[in-house]
């Protein structure tokens, strides 16, 4: 068993799988971590996710019923983008402290922490917790992975969760829901000289925008996510530049908070947009939310302070998780969103992660995994929290 893989070097072994998705080809790397993971005494599942694709499942019992602390992240990465990079995107060079390449924060470098962080445990206290680790494919699409896992029962009760999403190892206690709309508008299509003979899609579509420009939400603002937002992000439509367009698809980025009822909110979009647009829904989960009164996140939250030396009080992520999905399947646990990669370096080109965070972020996993052996999960089961 290396019980001393370093996370540094594991991370960059994570970024040297091409992981873009489309298409994901996450197999592979599934597999790597399998072995290394098996190799340690966990139980291992691969679990297919389409072609060249797998999640992962990784466990280890203490003998006891108690519901497992889970540990959780992606390993799927997004597109390189059109910008040149100054750092091979899969070399995982180190420099400056930073280490490059896509993935390293988002989030192969959290990935790497929690494995790194399990192995140790494993060996210092071989039957002292139930823990499983769900590595999952296909996150940056809509968590299809972890979608998947659920949809095949492939998932038991959770005491916790930990998600090891960029929070630069800061604790979230939660992060907004996402509904992601297209408005669909339609017309006739004719010779560009004689529009008058058409039924413009591109005109509709553009007084759709103007209506989602000025939509208000009727939702107070929460006191830790804030408000709910609604983004235009994209418009595809045309035939070519001679032809009147008669079908048009624009892309609406809708985050919410606990107390918007996301088809209520459909339905009052739809009303908004009017007759003009077709609503489709291609994305819908919910948002994650765990009260940082309890005594676990307290606890985890202090862990994560005395490693960083920072006082932040727990907070809440920006972007969605696999925890839309795993929460709620899972028996609605706590969870916490905590991972050493920088959020603001996600999907960015020449995306890094610092090094030391990296190696922090490993003592805060190891130290939530001792202090669960040795209160948290009894804790869980007596319903303190």
């Amino acid at each position: 068993m290396n019980s001393r893989l370093d996370p540094v070097e594991l991370t960059q072994r994570l970024i040297a799988y091409d992981t873009v998705n489309p298409p994901g080809n996450e197999r592979r790397c599934a597999e790597f971590l399998a072995d290394v993971l098996s190799g340690a005494g966990f139980e291992t599942s691969l679990h297919e996710c389409g072609h060249d694709r797998a999640n992962l499942i990784a466990t280890r019992h203490d003998g006891s019923r108690r519901a497992p602390l889970v540990f959780t992240g992606h390993i799927d990465v997004v597109p390189l983008g059109t910008r040149a990079w100054t750092h091979d995107p899969f070399v995982a060079e180190v420099a400056d402290g930073r280490i490059y390449g896509r993935g390293s924060s988002d989030m192969k470098s959290g990935v790497a922490a929690f494995v790194c962080a399990a192995l140790r445990h494993a060996s210092e206290a071989p039957d002292a917790t139930n823990l499983t680790l769900v590595i999952t494919s296909g996150e940056e699409t809509g968590c299809v992975g972890a979608a998947s896992l659920v949809a095949e029962g492939n998932l038991g009760p959770a005491g916790a969760i930990v998600v090891g999403e960029p929070t630069a190892n800061s604790v979230c206690v939660g992060h907004k829901g996402a509904l992601w709309l297209r408005a669909i508008t339609t017309g006739i299509t004719a010779h560009g000289s004689m529009p008058e003979m058409g039924d413009n899609a591109i005109y509709k579509a553009a007084r759709v925008i103007g209506r989602l420009e000025s939509f208000a939400f009727d939702a107070a603002a929460h006191p830790t996510l804030g408000s709910p937002t609604l983004s235009v992000n994209t418009i595809r439509g045309g035939i070519n530049i001679n032809s009147v367009p008669d079908h048009t698809e624009i892309g609406v980025d809708i985050r919410t908070v606990p107390s918007v009822d996301h088809a209520d909110l459909r339905r009052t979009i739809q009303h908004h947009v009017g007759e003009t647009a077709r609503l489709e829904v291609f994305l819908d989960v919910p948002g994650v939310w765990t009260s940082p009164e309890l005594a676990w996140v307290k606890r985890v939250a202090q862990l994560a302070n005395d490693v960083t030396g920072a006082s932040r009080p727990p907070g809440a992520a920006t972007f969605f998780s696999d925890a839309s999905i795993l929460t709620p399947a899972m028996g609605r646990p706590m969870t916490v969103i905590l991972g050493p990669g920088e959020p603001g370096q996600a999907h960015q080109t020449d995306e890094w992660c610092s090094v030391q965070q990296i190696h922090a972020g490993v003592e805060i996993y190891l130290g939530i995994l001792r202090d669960w052996s040795r209160e948290g999960g009894a804790a869980v089961q007596r319903g303190a929290g």
